[in-house]
């Protein structure tokens, strides 16, 4: 059965191989018992896209059916280049606008901070070892995730939270995994709700975030 990597691939060959009410249902050409398809929709729209372009640069790794299996060194820097695309144009952009607001917080309440402090933080934060040596290397694109549920934060604590609440959303529509985060922003907004002056303030605030989640 192979492994987590087999996973992802049968995944970009399954959303670019069949219709999109096929993708969670199984068919005669969805076997779901063979690593069917299991994360939110926003996961299978990013194994669409790249499942569009590894047709053009590496079509053995997803040719349906055939490629079960299928381990070339290609597919495989294929695959990991997609992880590593994707936490350049979102991980790392989020992460360094996080950093950095830490520490115009820290500098606000009079603490020093250093360059050197600026750019170990930096480093510190964009050299996890989870994702490094797990997602780079597990095809996982945990870093999606997690990108999400750190923008959704900053937003929320610049009092953006329905922009916030929308791109938590999303996090929880790429991957499960958020859900262990659910609380924290649950907590976060419902008390921001309560502590509003009036009960009209307070209603609106509730209905605000319920339609937007």
């Amino acid at each position: 059965m192979y492994g987590d990597f087999e996973a992802q691939r049968h995944w970009l060959e399954i959303t670019i191989a069949l219709p999109i009410g096929d993708w969670y249902r199984h068919t005669a050409s969805n076997d779901l018992q063979y690593w069917g398809l299991d994360y939110p929709p926003l996961t299978a729209y990013v194994s669409y896209v790249f499942g569009m372009i590894a047709k053009k640069v590496v079509p053995a790794l997803v040719t349906l059916f055939e490629s079960r299996g299928h381990e070339s060194e290609n597919g495989k820097l294929f695959m990991r280049a997609s992880v590593i695309a994707l936490d350049i144009v979102l991980l790392i952009p989020i992460m360094t606008l996080v950093c950095k607001e830490v520490l115009a917080e820290l500098r606000r309440s009079g603490k020093s901070v250093s360059i050197s402090d600026r750019y170990v933080s930096h480093f510190a934060c964009l050299t996890i070892p989870g994702l490094l040596l797990i997602d780079h290397g597990h095809f996982q694109y945990n870093g999606v995730c997690l990108a999400l549920a750190l923008l959704g934060a900053y937003l929320v604590s610049k009092d953006n939270d329905i922009l916030g609440s929308i791109f938590f959303c999303l996090s929880l529509n790429f991957k499960q995994m958020s859900l262990y985060y659910a609380p924290v922003f649950f907590c976060f907004l419902l008390r921001k709700c309560i502590t509003q002056p009036t009960i009209l303030s307070k209603m609106l605030s509730f209905a605000k975030l319920g339609i937007t989640v």
